[in-house]
């Protein structure tokens, strides 16, 4: 598949099949952001929300991988911040994925979905800095900070809007998945899948992957080292993001 032909080609990232732009939005494109993406199952039911969506890479990569899949998909991306939302829907538009990805501005802690139909997948690139967290610039703090969008009310809200065999996939530091794990342990949530994520083989983890469900399911657990003992990005690495990265 080829990407509509985009004259977005400044402030931004390009990746196989589709453009990034991200100078208007809080949150740049980041590892985390391709990890999560890339990583997150596709669920039986086609519906998607991308909460937080900022630039709409991780609504672009869901429509990549669910496109592959020869079945009709719906994804919501939601953004609390109009910038993003403009930058979003840009990028989207230039996309073989445009009539299936709706971008809104929508605060995800009033948003009313009670009569709308469930998701299969919700996801999130969450903020983790705690108050008190000192910020140079406005926009980023409203895109990460803990303050705008607290996990408690992240899982209870979630709960709300996801199919009864739906999963919701997030990437956090490590020390706050702990906290995040005992959270959603105690608002009724079971891990499916934790991926621990390594820079290299022999440091501590950095990133902590999750895949949450309402249902019990055997927990699969694994870990990615990004680089090898020759300081390439490790094979795992590759094989999780070739199908976005120019470079493999």
């Amino acid at each position: 598949m080829t990407s509509i032909s985009s004259p977005l080609r400044r402030g931004g990232f390009t990746f196989k099949q589709f453009f990034v732009g991200h100078d208007r939005c809080g949150m740049k494109v980041s590892t985390d952001g391709v990890l999560l993406g890339a990583w997150a199952p596709l669920p039986a039911i086609r519906r998607v929300l991308d909460i937080g969506t900022g630039s709409g890479l991780l609504a672009l990569m869901l429509a990549q991988r669910l496109s592959l899949e020869d079945t009709a998909f719906e994804i919501d991306a939601i953004d609390i911040d109009n910038l993003a939302v403009e930058q979003a829907i840009d990028n989207c538009t230039y996309t073989p994925w445009r009539a299936s990805i709706r971008v809104e501005q929508q605060d995800f802690l009033t948003w009313d979905r009670s009569s709308s139909p469930k998701y299969g997948l919700v996801i999130c690139n969450p903020p983790y800095f705690e108050q008190g967290k000192d910020y140079r610039d406005v926009q980023r703090e409203k895109a990460r900070d803990s303050r705008t969008l607290g996990h408690r009310d992240l899982l209870r809200q979630v709960a709300d809007v996801i199919a009864d065999n739906g999963f919701f996939s997030l990437i956090l530091p490590q020390q706050e998945a702990q906290r995040f794990e005992e959270l959603a342990h105690q608002e009724g949530w079971m891990l499916h899948q934790q991926c621990e994520v390594r820079e290299r083989i022999n440091t501590p983890v950095k990133r902590v992957l999750m895949t949450w469900c309402r249902h019990t399911l055997r927990c699969q657990r694994g870990q990615l080292i990004i680089r090898d003992p020759q300081d390439d990005y490790s094979a795992d690495f590759k094989s999780l993001t070739q199908q976005f990265y120019l470079a493999f």
